[in-house]
């Protein structure tokens, strides 16, 4: 049967309709897109832009005179390749002419810094949510976790939105700007740690209003599964069926990884926030991000919980479910172990250990749960009670959420020293910390800066326990760079 859905493209907010234009998804549509990266459009495309980059400054433009022509020449290339290509992709149509147009102005204005934001809000794939439905994506643009310089990318990209994430999506969990994507081809801006497309990355004139943001849940996936496996084996953990099943099915680990981040994606606008979602613009101490980010997935945890147990209740009382209910059960377990072992095993030795708020996440999960007994590093072997671990990760979720609400009553430095209060509990801080010791009378009574000025840049290291698995892991974080699901 053919697949049929409908698309609208909106400007502004996502519930905001100003301008419909309707086309039918069907399967045929989303077969004209099979096997582009192997264009001949495609590759030029990709060359042209990849060789562009040597050519651009940090800012995107193109400064240097000698380089004026050649670079000239390339952009002809990249909007005769979007033109070529555009018949494959008919769902972007308005985003492709505006992409071209784009280009073409760049290059009549002498190639300075980049101005795309016409192209950009055209780019609506938050309203092309069906599954296998791909898109091509050209900007000028930097890459989270991969460079801070503005270059030209390229990529090939594919949805990923199975039914039960719709239904998801749909119900409890609705994130009208939240993008699922596997990569498909991309040039060497994505050929690196990053895992997200961000509009806000995109040379622009101004800031619109943002409607979508997007993550790569194969590369995720993949990076999951590798780092995963080799964790496993070096600690001598003896994974449970289900968990060892993520290890081995790399469509079912990007299922898994979907529904963990349209949860924790939603979760930074929602709750008791003593500050601004997603913590825009504001300069504090690297612990209150782990803590927040931490927050996020200790809520896809929690309510990952929640709806497995809910489906085992109903399951128990001897009623049947449905395929999609089903997948929502099993998923929601699956995601259970995918935060707890990404958390403990990538991201607490990932990076380098200056503000590095993710690896902190990551420590004070792991010190959390043995802590509380339920996660036992013995005998060389690490083991887990996996009955108890389920509501003793709830509880540190918990106490984070208990700390926010309290902290709308309070000022701001208070907040953060009560954060780094609750942090410390679990964490050991740096033996020559000032923040341990107890900051200065004269600190605590002066502006915030002297606060964040204090904190050290590994102001809580790595365990001995991580010390050791950092010099077995290094290699096999660091072979993840640019990872896809067919290296996995």
């Amino acid at each position: 049967m053919s697949q049929s859905t409908t698309i609208e493209t909106i400007v502004g907010e996502p519930e905001v309709l100003e301008d419909a234009r309707r086309i039918e998804i069907t399967d045929e549509l989303i077969a004209l897109a099979d096997g582009v990266e192997h264009d001949p459009a495609w590759i030029r495309l990709k060359e042209s832009a990849t060789a562009l980059h040597a050519m651009q400054v940090k800012d995107g433009s193109v400064p240097a005179e000698a380089d004026r022509a050649p670079a000239g020449a390339l952009v002809d290339a990249i909007i005769e390749s979007v033109a070529s290509l555009a018949p494959r992709f008919p769902h972007e149509a308005a985003y492709l002419e505006a992409l071209q147009a784009d280009f073409r102005r760049w290059k009549a204005e002498g190639l300075g810094v980049p101005d795309f934001l016409d192209s950009l809000v055209e780019f609506q794939p938050q309203l092309h949510r069906v599954d296998r439905l791909r898109h091509l994506v050209v900007f000028p643009m930097t890459t989270q976790n991969g460079s801070s310089d503005r270059h030209v990318e390229a990529l090939v990209v594919e949805t990923i939105w199975p039914e039960f994430i719709a239904h998801l999506e749909a119900g409890d969990y609705g994130n009208k700007l939240f993008v699922s994507l596997r990569l498909v081809d991309f040039t060497p801006g994505y050929d690196t740690n990053s895992a997200v497309l961000f509009p806000e990355t995109v040379a622009m004139r101004e800031i619109p209003q943002f409607t979508w943001g997007a993550i790569f849940q194969d590369r995720e996936a993949a990076r999951y599964r590798r780092v995963v496996r080799a964790a496993s084996e070096i600690t001598k953990l003896d994974l449970p069926a289900d968990a060892a099943s993520l290890l081995e099915d790399q469509s079912l680990a990007e299922r898994t990884f979907v529904m963990w981040d349209i949860i924790h994606d939603r979760t930074h606008m929602r709750g008791d926030l003593p500050f601004d979602p997603f913590m825009i613009k504001q300069r504090m101490p690297f612990f209150l991000y782990s803590l927040e980010e931490l927050r996020c997935d200790l809520t896809a945890f929690r309510e990952s919980v929640k709806i497995q147990r809910g489906f085992d209740a109903r399951l128990a009382a001897g009623e049947e479910l449905t395929a999609v209910e089903e997948q929502m059960r099993s998923t929601g377990k699956l995601v259970q172990y995918a935060v707890i072992f990404d958390r403990i095993f990538r991201f607490a030795i990932t990076g380098s250990r200056v503000r590095n708020y993710d690896g902190l996440g990551g420590q004070l999960l792991f010190a959390w749960l043995h802590r509380k007994h339920v996660l036992e590093w013995r005998d060389v072997e690490l083991s887990f009670d996996w009955e108890k671990v389920p509501d003793a990760v709830v509880e540190l979720g918990d106490a984070i959420d208990q700390l926010y609400w309290e902290s709308i009553d309070r000022p701001k430095t208070v907040h953060w020293l009560k954060a780094y209060e609750l942090v410390s509990s679990v964490v050991t801080p740096n033996p020559a910390s000032a923040w341990a010791e107890g900051l200065p009378r004269e600190v605590l009574a002066g502006p915030p800066k002297g606060y964040t000025d204090l904190v050290m840049d590994d102001e809580f290291p790595l365990s001995m326990f991580y010390e050791a698995l950092e010099k077995k892991m290094k290699p096999v974080i660091e072979s993840t760079v640019g990872i896809t699901a067919s290296d996995a």
